[in-house]
């Protein structure tokens, strides 16, 4: 079996010094990429010829590149993570692109995702919602109840797992029109909810977390259902109707 066709690549690149800075598009022609490199290691090569020429290498942010850290936030060619679904940019690979395309890879944009360099944002933002909310207090002096003792619904606990998945990558308000972060915070008012140990705490939980996200910027939901699509980990739009639903409970109640 032949190898598969090297691509020649015009990459236009986002290159900002700082979040004060003015930013602009960087163009970049790259040649003989294997069709079996991720993205990332796409910028690699990149960033090993930049720095060969004693020029800046492109800053962007990556951790574990397994796609679930949620750290590799890059806009590609107008969409969070690129073209493929279901996938972290890190596990994005470069057979989705053909021989002699333009790639356009930005920052996400958000208000309250300011761009630190080039293509890497500030998405502390994320933490603050969490720290606002986004736990159970449990008693661990001794006479903590194992979890596996409390009964709990198979559907309440699948759909408890399938919010949790969520990574905290920010593609939700990079696909949102109003840059909402209405999918993150449902995700995690609802891994949280649909528990008895979410219970206690869930009225300051619920009302907390929105009010934090609203202080940090992000706008209102779009109601478009752009996030759920661009979610890397599939993370559905019900879970903001959960939400919507905790958090009028909580206003009237509390």
């Amino acid at each position: 079996m032949s190898a598969a066709k090297k691509l020649n690549l015009t990459l236009k690149v986002w290159r900002q010094k700082n979040g004060n800075a003015k930013g602009n598009l960087e163009t970049y022609p790259l040649a003989d990429i294997s069709p079996d490199s991720s993205f990332l290691e796409m910028l690699d090569i990149l960033n090993n010829g930049l720095i060969d020429k004693g020029e800046s290498p492109v800053v962007f942010d990556h951790d574990c590149r397994e796609g679930i850290c949620g750290s590799c936030s890059l806009y590609i060619n107008g969409e969070p993570h690129g073209p493929a679904r279901l996938v972290t940019t890190c596990q994005l690979h470069m057979r989705s692109f053909k021989d002699g395309e333009t790639i356009y890879i930005e920052p996400f944009r958000a208000k309250a995702f300011p761009v630190i360099k080039d293509l890497m944002v500030d998405r502390s933002a994320f933490d603050r919602i969490q720290h606002a909310g986004g736990y159970i207090s449990v008693n661990t002096s001794g006479n903590t109840q194992d979890a596996n003792s409390i009964p709990i619904e198979k559907e309440d606990a699948d759909e408890a797992f399938y919010s949790a998945a969520c990574i905290g990558c920010g593609a939700c308000v990079a696909a949102c029109k109003n840059a909402s972060a209405s999918l993150f915070v449902a995700a995690k008012v609802s891994q949280y909810a649909l528990l008895p140990q979410g219970k206690i705490e869930a009225k300051d939980r619920v009302l907390n977390m929105v009010k934090q996200a609203e202080k940090e910027g992000f706008g209102p939901c779009s109601n478009t259902g752009a996030c759920e699509v661009e979610c890397p980990k599939g993370i559905s739009i019900e879970n903001i109707a959960r939400m919507n639903r905790e958090f009028l409970s909580a206003s009237i109640t509390k």
